[in-house]
């Protein structure tokens, strides 16, 4: 133990875990957040009860429909070979799988062998993979032979310089599951037993603006998330098509963790194709369009969504990304219940709203504290502000990661007290929270501060515009100055410079403000949760020193 946090001894690793109040972890117990089960004994516990449910993988190239009972079994028999192959409770397993089959196997499994998972999003290439296998320092990686175009193992070779273990190749080009010598002939009786206080998982940051950040979740944090997210679902709700990777936070959660807890089948689709997840929700009776507002927005857009389509979505939860307000009355306007929630992968579950709660109240703020939830709106000296004033979003609760894998960002994000320090800056208003902008999301013109998240705002309503994204370009004689990207309608012209112009005088926006660049990108590049990478619209705009973080 340093005064970054106590070591947490999970088998052969001791992990740099912060230490968590002693009133806390008290509460948190008393109230049930917390219990002694490990991630793999809670969902040994659910698959056992609930093995008829249906588990589907929608894919043009390898589709597959069976039980979540025959997953389990395999699940469990992929668990054996890690601890007839030596692997302790405690070693790392890293996981490079796109949404199929053998994910959960390995993912499940992984957990059932009391191991730490590190799930890695499938299309993450060398920088990334050697980055994360580098400091996780895996014991074991399982990756696919490729996906499509992508060579995953091939990736998980080039990164011999920063590691060098074990590796298990599963065959994805092979039309059914196949896991070969990593499923033993007998299965795991019981799920292996560890200290629930220990890390269960790595899930890494998207990297937006630099190297990706390992956060660990504890056995106890992590099931508090399920919890969590639980109940604030609601209870009859038609199971989702999940299309986010689940080699990331988000579609980790959605797609193998959140149906076994709620006892609901597990549909997974491999790539987003709306015209296909239209059609798949017809047939099987599924909602789709939760997650970040890419994936709803894509779905509304089709040409094929009509009011079936509508119909089936429901209620649909939206975070990940920021959410417009335009984009969010158009999807009520068309029937659909729409909830914005907030949170991270450091905070997964910080606020969010059920469905029973006024529509305007969840359309137009980011939800309200989750329950064992507390949250701070502060100014620069860590004082909370006045109602409706804006500040930096502090949190604490019983899903709140255990800390980085450098111990030195835990330090600067998470305090003694137990509050993580987001770096969103935030209103509260009669409890409801609405995220206006990051610390670090800004353009420092001439030494002012401009708000990019204010801009796009202000652009959202410009005509033919899909999607629009503000950010700093370099400028020899300001410094920087705001650069805009415009992702248009299909057949919708793009707004020039001047138009711009005119429309941010109109709607009155201060006039240093306004961009002085515009773009047209066909496709923004994204992050496993469906985030802008505005690190990759910058570094088209030429060098610059300046830009260290995001």
């Amino acid at each position: 133990m340093d005064e970054t946090g106590a070591s947490a001894d999970s088998g052969s690793r001791s992990w740099p875990t912060r230490v968590v109040p002693p009133e806390l972890e008290e509460r948190y117990l008393v109230e049930g957040w917390w219990d002694d089960r490990s991630l793999g004994q809670l969902l040994d516990d659910h698959l056992t009860a609930h093995g008829g449910n249906e588990f589907r993988v929608w894919s043009d190239h390898r589709p597959w429909r069976g039980t979540t009972g025959e997953v389990h079994d395999w699940a469990r028999r992929f668990a054996r070979s890690l601890v007839d192959r030596g692997l302790q409770p405690g070693d790392v397993v890293a996981m490079q799988l796109p949404n199929c089959v053998e994910a959960a196997v390995v993912f499940w499994g992984t957990a059932l062998a009391g191991c730490v998972i590190v799930p890695i999003v499938h299309f993450y290439g060398p920088r990334e993979v050697g980055f994360i296998l580098g400091q996780a320092q895996p014991d074991l990686v399982v990756v696919g032979d490729c996906f499509g175009a992508l060579e995953l193992s091939a990736v998980v070779k080039s990164c011999a310089d920063q590691w060098s273990g074990r590796v298990a190749t599963i065959a994805l080009t092979c039309p059914a599951p196949d896991l070969g010598e990593w499923l033993a002939e007998e299965p795991l009786d019981l799920p292996v037993p560890i200290d629930p206080s220990t890390p269960a998982l790595i899930a890494y940051t998207s990297g937006t603006t630099a190297d990706p950040k390992g956060v660990m979740h504890t056995h106890r944090s992590i099931g508090a998330e399920i919890r969590q997210l639980s109940g604030i679902q609601a209870p009859q709700g038609k199971p989702p098509l999940t299309g986010a990777p689940v080699g990331h936070a988000i579609g980790m959660l959605a797609g193998l963790l959140l149906p076994v807890a709620r006892n609901q089948p597990i549909h997974l689709i491999d790539v987003w194709n709306p015209a296909a997840v239209l059609s798949a929700m017809v047939e099987a009776d599924l909602n789709g369009g939760s997650g970040a507002t890419f994936f709803l927005q894509s779905l509304i857009d089709h040409p094929d969504c009509g009011p079936e389509h509508l119909a089936l979505m429901g209620e649909v939860g939206l975070g990940g990304a920021s959410v417009p307000r335009s984009f969010a009355e158009r999807a009520i306007g068309l029937g659909v219940s729409v909830s914005r929630a907030y949170g991270s992968t450091e905070h997964p579950s910080t606020t969010g709203a059920p469905a029973d709660l006024p529509q305007h109240r969840r359309a137009t703020t980011d939800g309200r504290a989750m329950i064992g939830v507390e949250l701070r709106v502060v100014d620069p000296e860590g004082a909370d502000v006045p109602t409706g004033t804006p500040g930096e979003v502090w949190s604490r609760g019983p899903d709140l990661f255990a800390g980085y894998t450098d111990a030195s960002a835990t330090v600067d994000s998470v305090d003694v007290d137990g509050w993580y320090h987001s770096g969103d800056i935030g209103v509260l208003d009669e409890g409801w929270l609405t995220i206006t902008d990051r610390l670090k999301d800004i353009i420092i013109r001439g030494g002012e501060n401009i708000s990019a998240a204010e801009v796009e705002g202000a652009l959202l309503d410009l005509a033919g515009v899909a999607e629009v994204a503000v950010v700093a370009a370099p400028d020899s004689r300001l410094g920087e100055h705001g650069c805009v990207f415009f992702r248009m309608l299909a057949g919708e012209v793009a707004p020039t410079l001047d138009d711009v112009r005119r429309h941010l005088e109109a709607v009155g926006l201060a006039r240093q403000k306004w961009p002085e660049e515009v773009r047209v990108i066909t496709v923004f590049p994204r992050t496993a949760s469906g985030k802008v990478r505005k690190v990759d619209l910058r570094a088209t705009l030429g060098p610059d020193d300046s830009f260290t973080t995001g």
